[in-house]
């Protein structure tokens, strides 16, 4: 069997998980067991170990703890007979691909932006390092061994803290002219008119979908003030019966369905896949995402499966480890056009 390490850097949580190809031909070499991987045959996660990221304390010190985490799995495998190839990353933050450094990133990691990761990484682990986008790891692990499992082409929906995605289709994630693709939540969106969003426009999908967005439009809306997450909110709607935070729950989900079945209606995927926090909040939630794509969809794509994610945190693990793999495997697959979805031709 193949043994990569995948890693997923996020706000609040790193971890790292030892992913094993189950459809990989045992080898004596890395290269051989990764020539051997059929990425479509199957993976798992055999071990994880994981701690809350230093967000605040800068880029050295998540680095550092990174590795710390990632070392101490690392040898764990090593002690087991487990041969490790390398190490794919999923990291918060726009990426660039070719370099593995990541390009910019919002205020929730301190100094993220400009970190040269992969190099870092391949110096203090010595293992080779790819790394792409935490939203489009994740959407790539589901992509090959979860939910999306057996599509030629799949949408990834991520609703929990902010609203992002990613659009996979066979095996390759499309990652934009710039690397930003995905950013679904900054779509504009009529039920969040005139809200400021994060980005520094406005009236965008997140402020009015996203969990923090319906905590705080819960509270703008005249509903109990000592509610401060949608955890609250949904429990106020399906306990207590609260007539404000069910209109707040269904509006933020018929406004993320109605965006959904917009994305549909360009992007015409195979299947869609919802995960992040909110995907579990329930069936009054998933009902009004429902009937908000089912407003939207176009007649010829209204029947676009819209199911929920498999893997949970999982996925993201899964999906770093397969970029290491193709990037490894066949660096001209991996190609920066290749990372953004095309087909890269060279000549022999």
């Amino acid at each position: 069997m193949t043994f990569v390490l995948g890693v997923d850097i996020g706000g609040t949580k790193i971890a790292v998980g030892l992913v094993e190809f189950t459809g990989a031909a045992g080898a004596d070499s890395a290269g051989a067991d990764l020539a051997g991987i059929d990425l479509a045959g199957g993976a798992r996660v055999v071990a994880l170990a994981s701690s809350p990221t230093p967000a605040a304390l800068g880029s050295a010190a998540i680095v550092a703890e990174v590795v710390r985490v990632a070392s101490g799995l690392l040898a764990e495998a090593r002690r087991a007979g487990h041969p490790v190839a390398g190490c794919g990353v999923g990291s918060a933050g726009v990426i660039d691909r070719a370099t593995g450094t990541v390009v910019s990133a919002t205020s929730s990691l301190t100094g993220w932006a400009g970190t040269p990761l992969a190099a870092v990484l391949e110096d203090r682990l010595e293992l080779p390092v790819t790394v792409l986008n935490d939203v489009h790891a994740h959407a790539l692990g589901e992509a090959l061994a979860g939910a999306g499992r057996g599509c030629p082409s799949m949408m990834m929906i991520a609703a929990g803290t902010g609203i992002g995605g990613a659009f996979v289709t066979d095996g390759l994630v499309w990652a934009g002219a710039t690397g930003l693709s995905g950013h679904f939540g900054h779509l504009p969106a009529a039920e969040a008119a005139g809200l400021p969003c994060t980005c520094g426009r406005e009236g965008h999908l997140e402020v009015i979908a996203s969990g923090p967005a319906i905590a705080e439009r819960y509270r703008a809306a005249g509903g109990d003030p000592v509610v401060t997450d949608a955890r609250g909110v949904f429990a106020r709607a399906s306990g207590a019966a609260d007539p404000i935070a069910e209109r707040t729950i269904e509006t933020a989900g018929y406004a993320l369905g109605r965006a959904i079945g917009g994305l549909v209606n360009s992007l015409d995927p195979h299947a869609v896949v919802v995960g992040g926090g909110l995907s579990d909040a329930g069936e009054f939630w998933w009902s009004a995402v429902r009937r908000g794509a089912a407003a939207e969809l176009m007649p010829s794509v209204a029947g676009c499966p819209l199911v929920p994610a498999q893997l949970g945190a999982d996925a993201a693990l899964i999906g770093a480890a397969a970029a290491f793999v193709r990037r490894a495997r066949s660096p001209a697959g991996d190609h920066p056009a290749a990372a953004l979805g095309h087909r890269v031709v060279t000549s022999s």
